[in-house]
């Protein structure tokens, strides 16, 4: 299933996959992300998977890379929250081969991602309470 999260900043879209991913799940994905890039010409998406790749199935994957496809050329900041390392690595990678950054954080770091992904500036509280800027 996925699922819009909602409270994000106006200039991004994001969701959460949770339990089985099928291709109707990427519905609501597709529509949102046409109503974003038609608003704003561009696209900054968050996807925050709270389940395994091995719950999509091979039509919500087929679904995957059409919307990529699609907006390949308005791509311009995509957060991928995982505490997959796979997940994480391939994202980080992703983002040397086509149009846009792409990124990707641990589940903890949900807020630090939402930040980048809206092109906000946000300060974090660290351990000693000092306030800094997150790791780019």
């Amino acid at each position: 299933m996925i699922e819009q999260i909602k409270d994000l900043p106006p200039n991004m879209v994001g969701f959460r996959s949770s339990g089985e991913v099928t291709k109707d799940d990427f519905d609501l994905v597709h529509q949102q992300v046409d109503l974003l890039v038609e608003n704003t010409g561009k696209l900054n998406y968050l996807f925050f998977m709270d389940n395994d790749v091995g719950d999509f199935t091979i039509g919500a994957w087929i679904q995957d890379k059409l919307l990529g496809l699609q907006n390949i050329i308005e791509w311009n900041r995509v957060a991928i929250v995982s505490d997959s390392e796979g997940v994480i690595n391939f994202t980080n990678f992703f983002s040397k081969l086509i149009p846009g950054e792409f990124r990707g954080y641990h589940k903890k770091d949900y807020l630090e991602a939402v930040a980048w992904v809206s092109e906000k500036a946000i300060v974090i509280e660290n351990e000693a309470g000092k306030s800094e800027k997150p790791k780019k």
